[in-house]
């Protein structure tokens, strides 16, 4: 590799941001096969340590492979937020070789066993809390990996990992090719009778994009249905996006993922067994907060039976609304939005169509989610438009303490695009640690239509709610205050992650936030104040519908990852069966995820761990009664919910934190009553 590559070497740029000025796609292949070849060289210089020792073992595996994950980090940013052709050949080409690399440390019985006297010996190494704990996770780690298997059987672990790798990979890339693949293409503006002239034009831009003269294109997003949904009159065309968007990847053709989630499911469990579990869920939830399926399945069957009832309760008075307009006609998936705006407006007062002019994307920005973070904390923001970020319309701000000291930068890549995958999500450009002298990149990539030029840039109340969660993962990377690595910010159990990001959701609607933020974008006035009593008011409405979907999701997810080896049904026979097993079986409401699309289990990190946003839920519904029964946004209870939770990354056990921020054990109450199922 040439030593002009820009990850030859740690950035000499402010808080080590890459330097996207020079990087180039020619320069990743270099730097992962050097970054490979140098951490091996590492690895072996610790194996051939006559002593063992924490510095010479630990400390040395953490600061290990340091330009492989520079190259990494910013890799898998690309792929995700900004992909093209030689991208995602790319990634196809070094998946298998990553996984082999991986195994390569972890399952080397000479490393494992330095690891396993370390472990062995700790109470004895007169070592600080945070080391004690690293070795505990390492040697978790590293057993949970196969390190403590046979040579035979680590052989074939690797096979399962290297095929795996590839899978997923192919997985992900069919997902958002499929996505740009079914947009959904209209003649006749016509056909667009209560869109906004905002969200025509934005229609009409992506037509002309791929080359649509005088046409309208609908294009897909990455869950079943579409945001558009809510506001189209005209139910043919409604009911042409449902079946677009439900048949994602599962109606043949090149990007059919049917056999790579079936190849998927069969390796997980093969793995899962070769090291001694039932099945790949119990291996994952192994090293969960949950610790086991069965008890996420106790807390999904709490919820699933007053979920299904409200759906088809809150289905009843659709149907009667629907049989105005059309009488004789059975209510569908692709009338559930339509008709629920019409409901809320009836029954609440609210249309929130007619919020979107006071969420214009630099007031929610700014004097909503910043304002509410400088209130908690005391931290400031300030835009760098002198740093360069790795596209055009990716922000970079700069992030102070209240004292003036620095924290580190916060990157908001805020608008959909082709080459960009669906949802939203955070991730890291730089991890936070005392050890390597490094201060915390954020990134949160969202996926708003773009306006046209000269159009302000106007949010739905869900993709406001987004921002606000979202932040909430930047949130728990910025605050990292960790000496390892290996605990930086957001290095928790995946079903403790979704956490401190759902609490943050609480402030978008906080009286003192939202009279900051929500104000007409042309003339200043202020959120109605009957809008907001209303919003109270209907804080249950079409949680029925939310919640089944959901959960039919999460159950979806674990049915796939507790089978055997393989089914005897197709993919859409077991979907059916998994979620009527559950009871959740509802026309009306489709899975929020089918199988062929869903990526957070098949390529996204999430396989049987999917539960989690709802058990993260459990803990959040109570930190949100905590923070209104403690006065809610202060600086106090800001510094409590930083120095006890959030900034102590994955050093301490998570349920261990939230006890300590809390005061108490989780309880579920709090979560039935928010979404009106106790």
């Amino acid at each position: 590799m040439e030593q002009s590559n820009p990850f030859a070497s740690r950035s000499v740029l402010e808080y080590e941001l890459p330097d996207f000025t020079q990087i180039r796609d020619e320069h990743y292949l270099p730097a992962f096969y050097e970054g490979c070849a140098k951490q091996l060289i590492e690895v072996e210089a610790i194996l051939a340590q006559p002593e063992v020792s924490f510095e010479n073992t630990l400390i040395a595996l953490e600061v290990s492979g340091a330009m492989l994950h520079r190259m990494l980090v910013v890799f898998y940013n690309k792929s995700s937020a900004d992909t093209n052709d030689t991208i995602n050949a790319i990634e196809s080409e070094i998946a298998p070789k990553l996984a082999a690399h991986n195994d390569a440390i972890k399952l080397n019985p000479g490393l494992f066993e330095r690891i396993q006297k370390l472990y062995n010996t700790r109470a004895t190494l007169g070592l600080d809390e945070q080391s004690t704990y690293l070795i505990e996770r390492y040697h978790r780690d590293f057993v949970h990996a196969g390190a403590a298997l046979s040579e035979q059987q680590r052989e074939q672990l690797k096979t399962y990992n290297e095929r795996l790798s590839v899978l997923e990979a192919n997985f992900d890339q069919n997902a958002l090719a499929e996505a740009n693949r079914l947009g959904v293409v209209v003649d006749d503006v016509s056909r667009l009778k209560g869109l906004s002239d905002s969200e025509i034009s934005t229609a009409s831009a992506a037509a002309t994009e791929r080359g649509l003269k005088d046409k309208y294109l609908i294009s897909m997003v990455n869950f079943s249905g579409h945001p558009l949904l809510a506001s189209l009159e005209d139910r043919a065309l409604r009911q042409e996006i449902m079946q677009a968007s439900l048949s994602k990847s599962i109606i043949g053709g090149e990007f059919d993922n049917r056999d790579l989630l079936l190849e998927i499911v069969s390796i997980r469990s093969k793995r899962a067994k070769l090291l001694g579990f039932a099945n790949h869920a119990a291996y994952v939830l192994s090293e969960e907060t949950a610790k086991k399926p069965e008890l996420a399945h106790a807390m999904l069957k709490q919820i699933a039976p007053a979920a299904i009832a409200n759906a088809k309760s809150e289905a009843t008075e659709l149907q009667i609304l629907l049989q105005r307009d059309e009488p004789g006609t059975q209510l569908s998936s692709w009338d559930w939005a339509f008709y629920t705006e019409i409901l809320r407006k009836e029954k609440y007062s609210l249309d929130t169509a007619l919020m979107k002019p006071y969420f214009e994307l630099e007031r929610v920005l700014f004097d909503g989610v910043f304002f509410a973070a400088t209130k908690l904390f005391g931290i400031t923001f300030t835009e760098r438009k002198d740093l360069v970020a790795y596209h055009p319309e990716a922000r970079v701000f700069e992030v102070h303490n209240e004292d003036g000291s620095k924290l580190g930068v916060f990157i908001g890549d805020f608008f959909t695009r082709a080459s960009k995958h669906g949802g939203a999500w955070m991730n890291n450009l730089v991890d936070q640690s005392f050890l390597l002298e490094q201060l915390p990149v954020v990134v949160n990539n969202l996926n708003i239509p773009k306006p046209q030029p000269g159009e302000d840039t106007l949010l739905t109340f869900d993709e406001t709610s987004t921002l606000f969660h979202e932040f909430g993962h930047a949130l728990h990377g910025l605050f990292s205050k960790v000496q390892y690595p290996r605990f930086s910010g957001t290095e928790v159990e995946r079903d403790f992650v979704e956490f401190p990001s759902q609490v943050n959701e609480m402030w978008m609607l906080w009286p003192e936030v939202l009279a900051n933020y929500a104000k007409h974008h042309k003339t200043g006035e202020a959120f109605p104040a009957e809008w907001i009593e209303n919003l109270k008011k209907s804080e249950t409405f079409n949680q029925g519908f939310e919640t089944t979907s959901y959960l039919a999701a999460a159950i979806l997810d674990l049915a796939w990852h507790e089978i055997p080896d393989g089914i005897s049904e197709n993919v859409e026979t077991f979907e059916a069966t998994a979620i009527e097993n559950y009871a959740l079986s509802f026309d009306a409401v489709p899975v929020r995820y089918r199988s062929a699309y869903f990526s957070h289990i098949f390529a996204g990190g999430y396989s049987a761990g999917y539960y989690g946003y709802i058990w993260s839920e459990v803990l959040d519904a109570a930190s949100v009664d905590w923070f209104k029964a403690n006065g809610g946004l202060t600086r106090a209870n800001g510094d409590r919910f930083r120095n006890s939770l959030l900034s102590r990354g994955g050093s301490v056990d998570s349920m261990q934190m939230y006890s300590d921020f809390t005061g108490q054990k989780p309880d579920i109450n709090p979560l039935l009553k928010r979404r009106g199922l106790a």
